[in-house]
Protein backbone atom coordinates (compact mmCIF):
# COMPACT_ATOMS: atom_id res chain seq x y z
CA UNK A 1 0.00 0.00 0.00
CA UNK A 2 0.98 3.64 -1.04
CA UNK A 3 2.38 5.56 1.90
CA UNK A 4 0.14 8.00 0.90
CA UNK A 5 -2.59 5.47 1.11
CA UNK A 6 -5.21 6.36 3.86
CA UNK A 7 -5.39 4.13 6.68
CA UNK A 8 -9.49 4.48 7.96
CA UNK A 9 -12.37 4.84 5.48
CA UNK A 10 -15.74 6.12 5.86
CA UNK A 11 -16.82 2.69 7.75
CA UNK A 12 -14.32 4.11 10.42
CA UNK A 13 -16.66 6.97 11.19
CA UNK A 14 -19.76 6.16 13.11
CA UNK A 15 -22.50 9.24 12.82
CA UNK A 16 -24.26 9.20 16.34
CA UNK A 17 -26.54 12.53 15.97
CA UNK A 18 -27.47 15.09 13.63
CA UNK A 19 -28.81 18.44 14.42
CA UNK A 20 -30.29 20.88 11.99
CA UNK A 21 -28.44 24.75 12.20
CA UNK A 22 -29.58 26.69 9.74
CA UNK A 23 -30.84 26.17 5.92
CA UNK A 24 -30.38 28.97 3.22
CA UNK A 25 -28.37 29.35 0.63
CA UNK A 26 -25.72 27.01 2.58
CA UNK A 27 -26.79 24.14 4.96
CA UNK A 28 -25.52 23.46 8.20
CA UNK A 29 -25.45 20.99 10.84
CA UNK A 30 -24.23 20.04 14.30
CA UNK A 31 -22.87 16.39 13.84
CA UNK A 32 -22.45 14.00 16.55
CA UNK A 33 -19.93 11.27 15.63
CA UNK A 34 -17.06 9.00 16.84
CA UNK A 35 -14.10 7.71 14.51
CA UNK A 36 -11.04 5.15 14.72
CA UNK A 37 -8.15 6.10 16.22
CA UNK A 38 -4.79 6.20 15.08
CA UNK A 39 -2.71 4.94 18.21
CA UNK A 40 -4.66 1.54 18.44
CA UNK A 41 -7.21 1.54 16.08
CA UNK A 42 -10.10 1.93 19.10
CA UNK A 43 -13.46 4.23 18.55
CA UNK A 44 -12.67 7.44 20.14
CA UNK A 45 -14.85 9.37 22.43
CA UNK A 46 -17.99 11.47 21.03
CA UNK A 47 -17.69 14.32 19.74
CA UNK A 48 -19.45 17.34 17.96
CA UNK A 49 -18.80 19.19 14.71
CA UNK A 50 -20.38 21.72 12.84
CA UNK A 51 -20.52 21.59 8.87
CA UNK A 52 -21.41 23.39 6.23
CA UNK A 53 -23.07 21.77 3.32
CA UNK A 54 -22.19 23.41 -0.08
CA UNK A 55 -22.33 22.07 -3.55
CA UNK A 56 -20.00 21.30 -5.57
CA UNK A 57 -18.36 24.03 -8.00
CA UNK A 58 -15.67 24.68 -10.59
CA UNK A 59 -13.02 27.38 -11.76
CA UNK A 60 -11.75 28.17 -14.52
CA UNK A 61 -8.61 30.24 -15.37
CA UNK A 62 -8.88 31.85 -18.50
CA UNK A 63 -4.91 31.51 -20.05
CA UNK A 64 -4.12 33.32 -24.48
CA UNK A 65 -0.90 31.59 -24.93
CA UNK A 66 -0.46 33.82 -28.68
CA UNK A 67 -0.75 36.47 -26.27
CA UNK A 68 0.79 35.29 -22.83
CA UNK A 69 -2.12 36.55 -21.45
CA UNK A 70 -4.64 35.81 -18.08
CA UNK A 71 -7.78 36.96 -17.49
CA UNK A 72 -9.34 37.23 -14.38
CA UNK A 73 -12.45 38.13 -12.54
CA UNK A 74 -13.30 40.65 -9.75
CA UNK A 75 -15.96 40.75 -7.47
CA UNK A 76 -17.26 41.76 -4.07
CA UNK A 77 -17.01 39.14 -1.62
CA UNK A 78 -18.35 39.11 1.79
CA UNK A 79 -16.36 36.63 3.85
CA UNK A 80 -13.12 39.22 2.70
CA UNK A 81 -14.51 42.52 4.26
CA UNK A 82 -12.23 42.12 6.99
CA UNK A 83 -9.02 42.28 4.63
CA UNK A 84 -6.72 44.90 4.17
CA UNK A 85 -6.73 45.20 0.63
CA UNK A 86 -10.83 45.20 0.50
CA UNK A 87 -13.74 43.17 0.06
CA UNK A 88 -13.16 42.48 -4.06
CA UNK A 89 -11.23 39.60 -4.66
CA UNK A 90 -9.30 38.82 -7.87
CA UNK A 91 -10.49 35.47 -8.86
CA UNK A 92 -11.23 32.69 -11.30
CA UNK A 93 -14.29 32.36 -13.02
CA UNK A 94 -16.26 30.19 -11.07
CA UNK A 95 -19.80 28.68 -10.48
CA UNK A 96 -21.97 26.03 -8.71
CA UNK A 97 -23.07 22.67 -9.96
CA UNK A 98 -26.94 22.22 -10.44
CA UNK A 99 -28.80 18.81 -10.31
CA UNK A 100 -27.39 16.82 -13.75
CA UNK A 101 -24.56 18.76 -14.61
CA UNK A 102 -21.36 18.06 -14.61
CA UNK A 103 -18.41 19.96 -14.54
CA UNK A 104 -17.47 20.75 -17.68
CA UNK A 105 -20.98 22.34 -18.54
CA UNK A 106 -20.84 24.77 -15.61
CA UNK A 107 -17.14 25.82 -17.03
CA UNK A 108 -18.88 26.63 -19.91
CA UNK A 109 -21.45 28.33 -18.68
CA UNK A 110 -19.71 30.34 -16.28
CA UNK A 111 -17.52 31.59 -19.26
CA UNK A 112 -20.39 33.06 -20.67
CA UNK A 113 -21.69 34.35 -17.82
CA UNK A 114 -19.07 36.07 -16.87
CA UNK A 115 -16.32 36.75 -19.01
CA UNK A 116 -18.26 36.23 -22.28
CA UNK A 117 -16.17 33.50 -23.44
CA UNK A 118 -17.53 31.41 -25.25
CA UNK A 119 -14.52 29.59 -27.62
CA UNK A 120 -12.75 27.75 -25.07
CA UNK A 121 -10.14 24.43 -25.14
CA UNK A 122 -10.75 23.21 -21.15
CA UNK A 123 -7.81 21.53 -19.45
CA UNK A 124 -9.02 20.02 -16.58
CA UNK A 125 -5.84 20.58 -13.47
CA UNK A 126 -7.81 18.29 -10.46
CA UNK A 127 -10.00 19.21 -7.62
CA UNK A 128 -9.51 20.02 -3.74
CA UNK A 129 -12.04 20.79 -0.79
CA UNK A 130 -11.91 23.86 -0.06
CA UNK A 131 -12.59 23.97 3.81
CA UNK A 132 -12.94 20.34 4.69
CA UNK A 133 -12.32 21.22 8.83
CA UNK A 134 -15.71 22.94 8.62
CA UNK A 135 -17.21 22.65 4.83
CA UNK A 136 -17.78 19.95 2.13
CA UNK A 137 -17.04 22.16 -0.87
CA UNK A 138 -15.74 20.60 -3.38
CA UNK A 139 -13.80 22.67 -6.53
CA UNK A 140 -13.07 21.37 -10.01
CA UNK A 141 -10.59 23.54 -11.46
CA UNK A 142 -9.84 24.32 -15.32
CA UNK A 143 -7.44 26.21 -17.23
CA UNK A 144 -9.59 27.31 -20.20
CA UNK A 145 -7.17 28.30 -23.10
CA UNK A 146 -8.61 30.87 -25.27
CA UNK A 147 -8.12 34.09 -27.59
CA UNK A 148 -8.18 37.30 -25.31
CA UNK A 149 -7.87 39.57 -27.67
CA UNK A 150 -11.35 41.41 -27.09
CA UNK A 151 -12.04 40.07 -23.91
CA UNK A 152 -13.08 42.51 -20.51
CA UNK A 153 -15.69 44.30 -19.50
CA UNK A 154 -18.42 44.08 -16.94
CA UNK A 155 -20.76 40.46 -16.43
CA UNK A 156 -22.88 38.63 -14.49
CA UNK A 157 -26.47 38.33 -14.27
CA UNK A 158 -28.52 40.80 -12.75
CA UNK A 159 -30.99 38.51 -10.81
CA UNK A 160 -28.36 36.95 -9.15
CA UNK A 161 -26.75 40.44 -7.96
CA UNK A 162 -23.71 39.82 -9.87
CA UNK A 163 -21.41 42.86 -10.99
CA UNK A 164 -18.61 41.42 -12.60
CA UNK A 165 -15.47 42.85 -14.12
CA UNK A 166 -12.97 40.94 -16.26
CA UNK A 167 -9.31 41.83 -16.26
CA UNK A 168 -6.68 41.13 -18.83
CA UNK A 169 -2.96 40.75 -17.53
CA UNK A 170 0.02 40.03 -18.75
CA UNK A 171 0.90 36.24 -17.38
CA UNK A 172 4.60 38.23 -15.99
CA UNK A 173 2.89 40.88 -14.00
CA UNK A 174 0.62 38.20 -12.42
CA UNK A 175 3.60 35.76 -11.64
CA UNK A 176 5.31 38.58 -10.22
CA UNK A 177 3.06 39.50 -7.94
CA UNK A 178 1.55 35.78 -6.88
CA UNK A 179 2.84 36.06 -3.13
CA UNK A 180 1.84 39.87 -2.14
CA UNK A 181 -1.55 38.95 -0.92
CA UNK A 182 -3.93 40.41 -3.93
CA UNK A 183 -4.40 36.62 -5.23
CA UNK A 184 -6.04 35.49 -1.72
CA UNK A 185 -8.54 32.60 -3.05
CA UNK A 186 -7.27 28.68 -3.02
CA UNK A 187 -8.69 28.29 -6.80
CA UNK A 188 -6.88 31.74 -8.08
CA UNK A 189 -3.65 30.90 -6.71
CA UNK A 190 -3.26 26.77 -7.72
CA UNK A 191 -4.64 27.65 -10.89
CA UNK A 192 -1.77 30.03 -11.56
CA UNK A 193 0.49 28.10 -10.03
CA UNK A 194 -0.22 25.30 -12.49
CA UNK A 195 -0.37 27.95 -15.33
CA UNK A 196 3.34 28.35 -14.33
CA UNK A 197 4.37 25.29 -14.81
CA UNK A 198 2.38 24.47 -18.16
CA UNK A 199 2.91 27.80 -19.25
CA UNK A 200 6.05 26.98 -21.87
CA UNK A 201 3.92 24.21 -23.54
CA UNK A 202 1.05 25.99 -24.18
CA UNK A 203 2.72 28.84 -25.86
CA UNK A 204 4.86 26.23 -27.58
CA UNK A 205 1.63 24.32 -28.54
CA UNK A 206 0.37 27.48 -29.87
CA UNK A 207 3.12 28.16 -31.81
CA UNK A 208 3.27 24.63 -33.05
Amino acid sequence: MPKTAPQFALADVEILARQGLYRGFFRAEKVTLRHRLFRDSQWSQPLSREIVYHKEAVGVLLYDPARDEIALVEQFRIGAMAEASGPWCLEVVAGMVEAGEVPDEVARRELMEEAGIDQVELNYIGNYLASPGGCDEKLHLYCGVCDLANAGGIFGLAEENEDIKVHVLAADEVFATLFTGRWNNPAALITLQWLQYNRESLIKRCEG
